[in-house]
């Protein structure tokens, strides 16, 4: 099979010329192959180097591991993660709720890269007009069966018109875009100006990135092409004329992350220690958000 790579002689936000190898992580979920991490010194961007192309890049989905595309509760972190989704669904649809033009409760949504649709499930039910995109068949499929919840294929994402949503969130999502400046182009032509736009994005300058290196679970190449700063992260919004209203930690994520790279570090689950690390993980980021494993940027035109 010829597999088409993406190699980057620039840096893909600010287009700086000075970037650099930092890392090389391991691919734990599919293929087990080695990907570089590269580091732009203008605008602290990190990015995958090689990283396969947006054809290419569907074979490193094929895994039951694969969590926001199952439903698996098999091992140990998998059961964690579907015990927490439930806290965290209404953590999310807070902070939505908090910047709604309608008092909190109601309005158009658009959430990009639904997995099995949770989240658009849990919107509706709280009287959002929730709508719902995904590139993957069987997560959409899956997203009808378990949540009754009808997501529709991203390509629709072009053909939105103008000003159509009070909220967009992508949890998790725009680290795996590779159109990406396309992708921020969009989004900001159909939110409406008294809209808000959510974007969660896993933060390696945080504390459990700098303890695990390139163990750290949150790098999950070559999925993930991109690797958020918040300067870089400021960068590309500012790029596009878009305003940064606030940052968020995700606090339960510290802890997640660090069971699966302590996983990947030493071969076992050892709880207590991730549990330690995603704590001091946490701790620090009270004091300093930029300590955070995850980030939800709270983004307005």
């Amino acid at each position: 099979m010829h597999t088409n790579f993406i190699n980057y002689i620039s840096c893909p936000i600010c287009h700086s010329a000075t970037i650099h190898r930092v890392l090389a992580a391991k691919d734990y979920t599919v293929s087990q192959k080695e990907f570089e991490i590269w580091e732009c010194s203008t605008c602290t961007f990190r990015f995958t180097q090689n990283a396969p192309d947006a054809v290419a890049i569907n074979a490193y989905y094929q895994s039951e591991n694969y969590i926001s595309h199952s439903n698996t509760n098999k091992g140990l972190v998998n059961q964690l993660y579907h015990a927490v989704r439930k806290q965290t669904l209404t953590r999310k649809r807070r902070l939505v709720n908090a910047r709604s033009a309608n008092n909190g409760n109601s309005g158009s949504l658009l959430d990009i890269g639904a997995g099995t649709g949770a989240f658009v499930q849990h919107m509706e039910q709280h009287g959002w007009k929730a709508t719902g995109l995904e590139p993957d068949e069987t997560a959409r499929q899956r997203a009808l069966e378990a949540h009754q919840v009808k997501l529709l294929p991203i390509e629709e994402l072009n053909i939105i018109p103008a000003e159509s949503f009070d909220a967009i969130t992508m949890w998790h999502v725009l680290e795996h875009v590779h159109a990406l400046h396309d992708c921020i182009r969009q989004i900001k032509k159909i939110i409406k100006p008294t809209g808000y736009i959510f974007i969660a994005v896993p933060n390696y300058t945080s504390y459990d990135a700098g303890l695990y290196k390139s163990y750290w679970a949150a790098y999950d190449v070559p999925r993930h092409l991109y690797h958020f700063s918040p300067a870089s992260m400021e960068q590309l919004l500012e790029n596009h004329g878009l305003t940064l209203h606030g940052i968020k930690p995700m606090w339960f994520d510290s802890f997640y992350i660090s069971m699966l790279s302590e996983q990947y570090k030493t071969g076992h689950s050892n709880i207590v220690k991730a549990f330690f690390n995603g704590a001091v993980s946490n701790l620090k980021a009270v004091f300093n958000k930029e300590y955070c494993s995850s980030l939800i940027y709270v983004i307005g035109k």
